[in-house]
């Protein structure tokens, strides 16, 4: 025995001294994908603490609004003024203040059209082909009038492009607040004819416009402990970065206009009519279906009329990070009264005749839905009302109300795909109510974790609503094209949201499907739903940044998931695991090929050898040597008494008694870290699924080799079987090696 361990010491020495000579000048970095994510976060503090949570100097400022608004619906204009208060609650003093101009997006120098390049297209429909080249940019910046402290003097201001610097007289403490106003007015773009996330809907058949209305007043930016003022430009694709207020707005439209906005209406028996009362009380009570407030008849009514005569809308909203309304003579409006964990909050729909008779059927089903989905993964949804509008080409978020598309045909008729769609949109869109309007996350820098949150929700909601919902994202095989492209050049989802290369798949497909696979497959539900619901919590109405999310996740399930964000999120590695090789191996008690190799090398007789058990591989020359035919092999004596002889009874009862050892090497051509899910198939037609742990490659990025001891022969071997890694390339995944037919062939086969 001391003979054999001294040879297998000298042996094992030998090689690592020729491999440390071989690699004596080379080193590298820590590249382990299972390497804590250190360099990649910020060092925690009195502002985030290192469990994901707010640290207790954690702040963040408030902005308050008084804002006076008229709609002018004959010249397509929005004239407003607004008094800002702003609390400073960081510890430092501000010299200085800045405002968001999202509008100035619009305007006719802006740099917005010039920032991407181009190519001429082959074709393109004449209006489009118009409007791109043909057409005189659209002016719809802000106008801005005027700027005064709340004691009427003009303050210094700077614009450029969307923001606005205002220079304070003296510097505003910590702690304290200051109040100035801000007198502006701009034209209302056509948002169908010249996209944009508000504007109007012109209705030629009738004369009338839709108005959805966003981004319509100077907002303040956000001042916080990562970077100090948010103030990067707004380009469109990132969105807001929002501070949490009060808001009294004042919203002045046409007479027979129908409107809703953010927050609670102040004076609703002057802005409705004795019958709209009346079905609005009914509204409050009725759980089971939508009462109409306003019909189609009385819509139809209203676009053939056209008050000229004004009225206006008074609301109160608390605790919002924005404003949002919509105004139209055209609207249809419904409510329902929903339960949301005991709390009744209503569901409200404002659609034209044009959008009927799907509208009617399934948008505030769909607003409900959502309410009670999102409030059961994260918290009680905390206002008393989520408003769905229907407008073209719309799918935008704001607090309580949002702006929907899906539209029937003329003739009423619709497909199912836009039926779908139209319920997929509004689920999305209501849902942003939690994310970002209530974990109020920054947008512009971070556009997955709002979009890709929302929409991993928006799939549970779907699956929720209907069974065997065809949900466009969030289920694993769905994002299997995208990671089958060229990633050379794709974003990592933790790009800023402005320079994301194909932002759809990689701010929503993306981080839903990971976040689906997280909970389904490494942590399982109830562990995510519950690190998931803990983040939602101490994030409501709080400014979170992607790693308070990552951190909380961790710190709230006991897991160390540093190797999924790193993978999924920081680099565009993809899933391919697949099966190497696989070998059989009997076991014998009789030297096998490379033990008697040593002996003759040392001059040792097999007498000097302790017992060792050996392996024999079906393929080698040693397998001539063992009688394949009996469970377990016999050499010289039973095998069963030689491994046993030193065992108890009991102990030898607790032993497996395995007849074949299979070694299977796995490989990751792919990449991306995931656990190894695998599915045995034996002889007698059973199976068993076994999910190893990802931490399977955290020695050997590269491949890794397992020994399975089995009673019964295994005759199929399968990766991933159900598909829950988003593999791009299956053709590897089995055992024997299935030969797998591609899409054009088999069309060929059916010529």
């Amino acid at each position: 025995m001391k003979q054999l361990s001294y040879l297998c010491i000298l042996l094992i020495t030998f090689s690592s001294v020729a491999q440390q000579d071989s690699n004596s000048h080379k080193g590298h970095t820590n590249q382990n994908k299972f390497r804590q994510l250190y360099d990649e976060f910020a060092t925690p503090n009195v502002y985030r603490n290192a469990s994901g949570a707010p640290g207790h100097e954690y702040y963040q400022q408030q902005a308050d609004y008084k804002i006076q608004v008229v709609l002018d619906d004959e010249k397509t204009k929005l004239t407003g003024e607004e008094t800002i208060t702003y609390t400073n609650n960081s510890p430092d003093q501000l010299d200085f203040l800045w405002v968001q101009l999202d509008q100035n997006k619009r305007s006719k120098d802006s740099k917005t059209l010039l920032r991407d390049g181009d190519k001429m297209k082959p074709y393109l429909p004449p209006a489009r082909f118009a409007a791109t080249y043909l057409t005189e940019p659209f002016d719809g910046g802000f106008n801005i009038t005027s700027v005064q402290s709340a004691e009427g003097k003009a303050l210094k201001y700077t614009i450029n492009q969307t923001m606005m610097r205002i220079d304070l007289p003296k510097p505003l403490a910590s702690g304290k607040k200051i109040s100035f106003k801000i007198n502006w007015w701009y034209t209302i773009n056509d948002h169908v004819a010249k996209r944009g996330r508000s504007g109007y809907e012109y209705f030629k058949e009738d004369d009338n416009r839709l108005y959805v209305i966003a981004q319509f007043y100077p907002r303040m930016c956000v001042y916080n402990d990562k970077e100090g003022w948010q103030n990067e430009q707004f380009w469109g694709d990132g969105e807001f970065a929002l501070n949490f207020g009060d808001y009294e707005v004042e919203i002045t439209v046409p007479k027979d206009h129908i409107l809703d906005a953010t927050g609670v209406l102040q004076n609703r028996k002057e802005v409705f009519t004795k019958k709209m009362l009346t079905r609005y009380n009914e509204a409050l009570e009725n759980y089971v279906k939508p009462v109409i407030i306003v019909s189609q008849e009385e819509a139809e009514l209203a676009e053939k009329t056209k008050e000229t005569a004004t009225k206006t809308w008074k609301f109160k909203a608390e605790n919002v990070r924005d404003f949002a309304f919509a105004s139209s003579r055209k609207f249809i409006y419904e409510m329902m009264a929903v339960d949301v964990q005991g709390k009744k909050v209503m569901a409200v729909s404002m659609y034209p005749k044009e959008g009927n008779p799907l509208w009617e059927e399934y948008s505030t089903k769909s607003v409900k839905a959502a309410l009670q989905t999102y409030s059961r993964m994260t918290f009680k949804y905390p206002y008393h009302k989520a408003i769905s509008v229907h407008s073209k080409n719309q799918g935008m978020e704001y607090p309580m109300i949002c702006w929907n598309y899906g539209r029937p045909k003329p003739d009423g008729t619709y497909s199912q795909r836009t039926r779908n769609g139209m319920i997929s949109v509004i689920i999305h869109e209501v849902g942003h109510n939690y994310f970002p309007m209530i974990v109020n996350s920054d947008e512009r820098q971070w556009g997955w974790m709002d979009e890709g949150l929302n929409t991993f929700l928006q799939y549970i909601t779907e699956q929720d609503f209907e069974e065997g919902y065809p949900s466009r994202r969030g289920p694993v095989t769905n994002i299997i094209p995208y990671m089958s492209g060229d990633q050379s050049e794709i974003s990592p989802i933790m790009t800023q949201a402005d320079n994301v290369i194909q932002l759809g798949n990689n701010a929503y497909g993306k981080p839903a499907t990971a976040l689906n696979i997280l909970r389904e497959t490494v942590m399982g539900r109830e562990m995510f739903d519950h690190a998931f619901k803990v983040y939602a919590n101490r994030w409501m109405f709080k400014h979170p940044t992607p790693e308070d999310f990552f951190r909380t996740m961790e710190e709230a399930s006991a897991m160390d998931l540093d190797w999924f964000w790193r993978g999924w999120f920081y680099t565009t590695d993809v899933t391919d695991i697949g099966i190497k090789e696989v070998k059989k191996y009997y076991i014998s008690n009789k030297p096998n090929k490379k033990m008697r190799d040593i002996l003759k090398e040392r001059n040792m007789q097999e007498k000097d050898l302790v017992p060792l058990v050996y392996a024999v591989a079906e393929d080698s020359e040693d397998f001539k040597n063992v009688d394949t035919n009996k469970s377990i092999i016999e050499n010289s004596q039973k095998l069963s008494d030689f491994l046993f002889d030193n065992f108890t009874a009991e102990e030898r009862k607790a032993m497996k008694n395995p007849n074949f050892f299979y070694q299977v090497i796995f490989n990751k051509p792919g990449g991306l870290v995931m656990p190894l899910i695998v599915k045995y198939t034996y002889d007698d037609g059973t199976s068993e699924t076994i999910t190893y742990p990802a931490q399977v490659w955290r020695k050997n990025d590269n491949e890794i080799s397992k020994i399975i001891p089995a009673v019964k022969k295994i005759v199929k071997i399968e990766v991933d079987p159900k598909a829950e890694t988003a593999d791009i390339d299956t053709s590897n995944n089995t055992w024997p090696k299935q030969e797998t037919t591609s899409v054009f062939d088999q069309f060929k086969k059916k010529q």
